[in-house]
C-alpha cells in the first residue's frame, strides 16, 4: 500500500519586525511540537532586511541561552521566489547556478511572525492573491488590530469597554529636541482629555511592548515628550493612555474554520514576581521573554468564575468585531469592581511552549501539538 503524502506547510518566520527574534522563539516551539507524521514543515525565514530563505539555520536549534536568535543567509542557504500565479505550487528556491527548484505543492502555510510585515495583513494580503490557504487572522483583522488606535475604534463601536486615552500624530518629529518643544502641547492634549495618572506612551503600530513607557508624574511635560519620544522610534502614530487601576487578564481565542464560533480559554494571568519585593514592574519586553524571574503565567486567573466567564464572553465578542478567525489572544483588564475592558487583541501571539496562548489552551484541555494541529487543519482544502 503507498504511503499517505504528509501535509506540506510552510512555516514562515523572523521578518523586517523589531519582533524579529521572538518570531525566531516560537517558531522553534512549533516545530518542535509540529505532529511529523502528519506534516511535513518547510521552514521559510525571513532576514531582518526582507530576505527570504530556505535552508538555513534550524530553528529547532536555537536557544535563548545562546542569546536571541536572527535569520541570516548562511553559505547552504537559497533564496525563496514566488510566482504568485502558480498559486499554491508557486514556492521556489533559487539554485547556485540560478537555475529554480520547486518546494512542492504547499497545502498551507503557517506564518509565526509578530508585528509589522507580518501580523499586519501584508503577508496575508500576498497569500489571498496567491489563493493559499494560511492559518491566523485575515487582511482587515489582522491590519486593524496591529493598530492600537484602530482596535479601540472598531472595539467602541461594538460597545466593548476599552482604556480612556489619545491619539497624537508623531510626523515630522525627527529629534528629541522637536518634542521637547511641544510638550505643552502634549501635556494640554492629555489634560483635555481629563486622563488620569500614570499615563502609559505606546506606539500604535507595535508589539511586544516595544516603545512604550509609563508616565507617572502628572503635569510634568518634559516626562511625556520623552515617552512620546520612545514611542515614535516604533510608530508616527502614538497612543497615550490613562494607566486602568486593574489586573491584568489574557484570553485565548481559537476558530480553525473560518464561519465557525470561535471558542475561548479559560483566561490567564502573567504575575510579575518582582511586585512582590517591592519593585516597580509592568509587563515590558524583558519580563516576556529576557528574565525568566520576573514573571509567571497562571491558568485560570484567580478570579470569581462568574468574573472569568464574563472575561471569556467579552474576549469572543472582540474577536467577532474585528472579523477574527484562526487565532487570536485578547488582552482585558479587570477592575476591582468587576468591569471587564479590552486593552488589545494580538492576531499572532507569542507561541513559544510556554507563553500564554498555548499554556491557556493547555490548561482548557488542548495541548500544544493538538493545538497546532486544529490551526492548520482548519484551513485545509
Amino acid at each position: 500500500m503507498a504511503e499517505t503524502a504528509k501535509t506540506r506547510v510552510v512555516v514562515m518566520y523572523g521578518g523586517k519586525a523589531d519582533e524579529h527574534s521572538i518570531s525566531c522563539i516560537s517558531t522553534a516551539g512549533v516545530l518542535r511540537a509540529l505532529d511529523t507524521d502528519r506534516f511535513e514543515p518547510v521552514p521559510v525565514g525571513i532576514t531582518k532586511q526582507g530576505q527570504w530563505i530556505v535552508d538555513g539555520e534550524d530553528p529547532r536549534g536555537w536557544d535563548m541561552a545562546d542569546g536571541l536568535p536572527v535569520v541570516e543567509k548562511t553559505p547552504g542557504s537559497r533564496d525563496v521566489v514566488l510566482d504568485v500565479a502558480l498559486g499554491q505550487d508557486g514556492f521556489f528556491a533559487r539554485n547556485d547556478d540560478g537555475t529554480l527548484s520547486s518546494l512542492g505543492h504547499v497545502d498551507a502555510v503557517l506564518p509565526v511572525l509578530h508585528g509589522p510585515y507580518g501580523e499586519d495583513g501584508t503577508i496575508q494580503g500576498l497569500l489571498e492573491m496567491m489563493d493559499v490557504p494560511y492559518v491566523g487572522c485575515g487582511v482587515l483583522a489582522s491590519a486593524a488590530c496591529m493598530d492600537k488606535h484602530y482596535t479601540k475604534v472598531l472595539l467602541a463601536a461594538a460597545g466593548i469597554p476599552v482604556a480612556p486615552g489619545i491619539t497624537v500624530d508623531a510626523r515630522g518629529f525627527d529629534a528629541a529636541s522637536r518634542f521637547a518643544a511641544d510638550a505643552d502641547g502634549l501635556l494640554a492634549q492629555v489634560e483635555e482629555a481629563g486622563l488620569a495618572y500614570p499615563l502609559f506612551v505606546k506606539p500604535s503600530r507595535a508589539g511586544s511592548s516595544f516603545g512604550v513607557t509609563k508616565v507617572e508624574h502628572a503635569g510634568d511635560a518634559a516626562e511625556l515628550a520623552v515617552a512620546v519620544f520612545e514611542a515614535s522610534h516604533h510608530d508616527w502614530r502614538i497612543l497615550i493612555e490613562q494607566g486602568i487601576d486593574a489586573r491584568e487578564i489574557e484570553c485565548a481565542v481559537l476558530c480553525p474554520k473560518a464561519g465557525s464560533e470561535p471558542q475561548a480559554s479559560w483566561p490567564g494571568e502573567i504575575v510579575l514576581d518582582k511586585r512582590n519585593s517591592g519593585d516597580d514592574q509592568f509587563y515590558d519586553f524583558d519580563s516576556k521573554y529576557m528574565d525568566s524571574s520576573a514573571s509567571h503565567v497562571e491558568v485560570p486567573a484567580n478570579l470569581p468564575q462568574e468574573t472569568l466567564q464574563q472575561v471569556r464572553e467579552t474576549a469572543v465578542k472582540a474577536f467577532k468585531a474585528v472579523d477574527g478567525t484562526g487565532l487570536s489572544r485578547v488582552d482585558t483588564f479587570v477592575t476591582p469592581d468587576g468591569e471587564v475592558m479590552v486593552n488589545e487583541i494580538n492576531t499572532m501571539p507569542g507561541f513559544t511552549p510556554i507563553s500564554m496562548y498555548p499554556k491557556a489552551w493547555e490548561a482548557t484541555g488542548i495541548g500544544y501539538t493538538d493545538l497546532i494541529t486544529k490551526l492548520i487543519d482548519g484551513v485545509l482544502r
